[in-house]
């Protein structure tokens, strides 16, 4: 929230720190060597001692941190804690054995406080700020888009049904559909309050709203975003999901009929968008989880439309990113294209159940040494160790990536229904054990 005033020396580069806001209210947490002073060169000073810490806090010095050791009441130590919030400085009540590690006198007496090696500047004299609503801009980029065949939606007289969870989506999806020349929208959660009307990962048990107000009003599909306006999820004219997997399976399907080209989903997604490119004589790529790894991809392999399975669209005629709005665009265009109903045009891609497990891991667990042994388990199948380690097999496959943040090993597996694709799990996940 605070930037570095623009004093620099000769020679010297002063980088900034931007820190996001979602449609929430909440910022965003910042990576945990961000959050240890460690980012983008920046240094911390670090005053131990009480006399020292007291000192700087009467002399109006901005202290971020305040490490105490637990449990420590006596009188200098209150009167410092007192003295940080005063000044609302975040206090963190640690073990001794934490305060040695931090120390780098070891004379620390109990106190460390960390303040900016820099002096900050308070927002409101950093500059001006600028508003600007880029809502139609937006908009018309997308009917802009060659693909995007706004004559043919509008000539469908489609009713559509929106949820767009209480996020800004309330405001861009409405108006991009009338723009497209929908016929008639009917809006759910559609006020851009932040407060989410349920909970906004759109899977089945969370969308029974639209999935009742579709079949209510005879609509022909129904469109989900989430908070961002990234994922696009897609309801059928019965109620029932279309499968967010499904969103770039179908965008990718009328992307490759104008426009020859390859494909890239990570890792974790649907094998459909693979078998729908091969259809086309085309080449499907793989990449790691996490967008900037399939863009890389993309860009690596001159794809014409790639994504993620969570219904994250990206089109690089438009941008490299996930764009709902795009992937509206491109859909409803290929929906009237193909004359059928929603579950029709489903029922023509190949059928994919995927499933989602976990294997909890004990401190004493080596990861990389039990997906190696699976690498050797399954040498004969198909294996990308690019992302943890994925196994293809004939009717299936089984990633496990790693994670870097839990002690846990994520398990998806996918298959024909939602037995196989279970059992394929079960399975990965013996042999996983008995590599402990």
């Amino acid at each position: 929230e605070r930037l570095p005033r623009e004093e620099e020396s000769e020679g010297e580069s002063i980088e900034r720190l931007p820190v996001a806001e979602d449609a929430t209210g909440s910022r965003k947490s910042l990576p945990e060597a961000e959050r240890k002073g460690e980012y983008m060169g920046y240094e911390e000073l670090k005053i131990e001692g009480r006399n020292a810490v007291l000192e700087a806090f009467r002399s109006g010095k901005t202290i971020d941190k305040l490490f105490v050791l637990d449990g420590c009441q006596d009188g200098p130590v209150r009167t410092i804690v007192r003295e940080a919030k005063k000044h609302d400085t975040i206090i963190h009540f640690v073990e001794k054995e934490r305060l040695d590690q931090l120390s780098e006198t070891k004379k620390h007496q109990g106190v460390i406080a960390v303040a900016a090696a820099y002096e900050y500047a308070e927002v409101d004299e950093l500059g001006s700020i600028t508003h600007k609503d880029y809502t139609d801009y937006h908009i018309q980029h997308v009917l802009d888009l060659k693909l995007v065949n706004r004559e043919a939606i509008a000539k469908a007289n489609l009713k559509v049904v929106v949820d767009a969870v209480n996020s800004v989506g309330g405001t861009v999806i409405p108006a991009l559909l009338k723009a497209l020349g929908v016929k008639e929208v009917v809006e759910l959660n559609c006020e851009p309050t932040g407060r989410f009307a349920h909970n906004p990962e759109p899977i089945p048990e969370n969308l029974i709203q639209i999935s009742e107000k579709i079949k209510e009003c005879g609509a022909d599909l129904g469109i989900v975003v989430d908070p961002d306006v990234d994922r696009l999820a897609l309801v059928c004219e019965n109620g029932e999901m279309f499968v967010e997997e499904y969103t770039l399976v179908a965008v990718a399907d009328y992307v490759l009929k104008h426009t020859p080209g390859n494909t890239v989903s990570n890792l974790s997604s649907s094998r459909a968008l693979r078998d729908v490119t091969l259809a086309h004589g085309q080449q499907y790529n793989a990449a790691a989880v996490g967008e900037v790894n399939v863009v890389t991809k993309m860009k690596e392999t001159n794809t014409v439309i790639g994504g993620e399975g969570n219904g994250g669209v990206i089109y690089p005629e438009s941008h490299y990113g996930r764009d709902a709005l795009v992937g509206v665009g491109l859909f409803l265009s290929h929906f009237v294209a193909e004359g059928k109903s929603m579950t029709a045009l489903k029922a023509t891609y190949p059928q994919y159940f995927i499933s989602k497990n976990k294997l909890t891991l004990s401190p004493d667990m080596d990861v990389d040494k039990i997906l190696e042994g699976l690498k050797k388990k399954y040498a004969s199948e198909e294996i990308t160790d690019i992302d943890g380690v994925k196994i293809d097999f004939k009717d299936g496959w089984v990633h496990l990536p790693k994670s870097n943040t839990e002690p846990i090993i994520r398990i998806y597996s996918e298959s024909k229904d939602e037995s196989a694709a279970n059992q394929l799990a079960e399975d990965v996940i013996k042999v996983a054990k008995s590599l402990y």
